[in-house]
């Protein structure tokens, strides 16, 4: 009855469906600003945007948000500085809760707000085993 009513035998794929997650979660930050890297006229919009949301210096804020979420989803596909990856989740997600998605609906906030949740999975996690942190000894 135990077996059945909690699962136990799928600890034993914990392993897999974090590197799943993290590997995931990294695609979606990579592609959500391949755009931006690669247009120019998609950084003028994201700056817009910015603009439009009252960021500071918003020339800056698009450079630095767009190239640390590029740099955090590389280091979360490869396991490599996972902890940093996550942190700067969690730094520029709270920011686009504050600064975007604060007055919106809580359907809204989900995306940025399951980001939040991520990051500081993958700050106080790190790599776990199938990561180069893991390899560089990282535990």
């Amino acid at each position: 009855m135990r077996r059945w009513l909690f699962l136990p035998y799928l600890k034993h794929h914990e392993d897999l469906a974090y590197l799943a997650l993290r590997v995931l979660t990294g695609a979606f930050l990579v592609y959500g600003v391949w755009d931006n890297i690669t247009s120019i006229a998609a950084m003028r919009e994201f700056t817009g945007f910015l603009r439009a949301h009252k960021f500071p210096l918003p020339e800056i804020c698009a450079f630095l948000s767009v190239y640390t979420q590029f740099l955090a989803g590389l280091g979360l596909i490869f396991g490599l500085f996972t902890r940093w990856s996550g942190l700067v989740l969690v730094v520029t997600f709270v920011v686009a809760v504050l600064m975007v998605h604060w007055n919106q609906s809580f359907r809204d906030w989900w995306p940025a707000a399951v980001l939040v949740a991520l990051g500081a999975l993958f700050a106080s996690r790190g790599g776990a085993r199938f990561s180069i942190d893991r390899l560089l000894g990282d535990k």
